[in-house]
């Protein structure tokens, strides 16, 4: 790899920009790649490569070429110290997701009710808001209570993230709706909030709701939908 090549890609990482490395396998040739930096031709593989974090070797315009992914840690922001985030949070983990529960309510963001994840006591909106996220990004809120889900809901919408849900029956997403068209989002924006979050599975419990909104999740992160 030359060095202006290495560089670039060390910023890259730095910096938390999706790239991919584009290497001819007949002359070594290379090439580093944004997302919307690629030549027409190599686009859509690129595209997939970045979605799918899959290296592999295709054929390209007549040349047999490696795609190398490097994404940023795809994350997950719980808001809620609640069961449903015990359950979802190392279900989450196990995905490979960087998994961090925000609640002020220090009572229920506790190490011994969630061992080994990243506990932030700040409120939801300044929390995400430190956090900046990303597109790799996944907020979920699941307090029931619109002082803590709001806030968060209104910095989730103003970011980049790929994934927002939203816990809560058709009845509370409409109220929610209605706030949140007061505070200033178009419809557009509020139909961003997956709500009632997680597939529709008959889910029963907080283990088995955490799965639908995992999997949901994924299903928006691979695929776009």
């Amino acid at each position: 790899m030359e060095r202006v090549t290495r560089e670039q890609l060390l910023s890259a990482r730095a910096a938390g920009t999706p790239v991919v490395l584009a290497t001819a396998l007949d002359d070594g040739e290379q090439h580093l790649f944004h997302a919307d930096s690629a030549p027409q031709e190599m686009a859509a593989a690129v595209a997939d490569a970045l979605r799918f974090d899959r290296a592999d070797s295709q054929e390209i315009a007549g040349r047999r070429w490696f795609l190398n992914p490097f994404n940023p840690p795809l994350r997950l922001f719980l808001v809620g110290a609640v069961h449903i985030a015990q359950s979802l949070a190392p279900l989450a983990a196990a995905t490979e997701f960087d998994v961090t529960v925000i609640d002020p309510r220090r009572a229920f963001a506790t190490p011994e009710r969630f061992p080994g994840v990243t506990l932030d006591t700040a409120w939801p909106d300044e929390a995400l808001a430190a956090h900046a996220p990303d597109a790799r990004t996944a907020i979920v809120t699941l307090t029931h209570d619109p002082k803590l889900d709001d806030p968060a809901l209104a910095t989730a919408l103003g970011s980049p993230a790929f994934y927002v849900g939203a816990l809560g029956s058709r009845r509370t997403h409409a109220a929610r709706r209605e706030r949140l068209t007061q505070m200033g989002f178009t419809a557009a924006d509020i139909d961003r909030i997956h709500a009632p979050v997680g597939f529709s599975i008959g889910a029963r419990g907080p283990a088995e709701i955490a799965i639908s909104v995992l999997a949901q999740a994924i299903s928006v992160l691979r695929t776009g939908e």
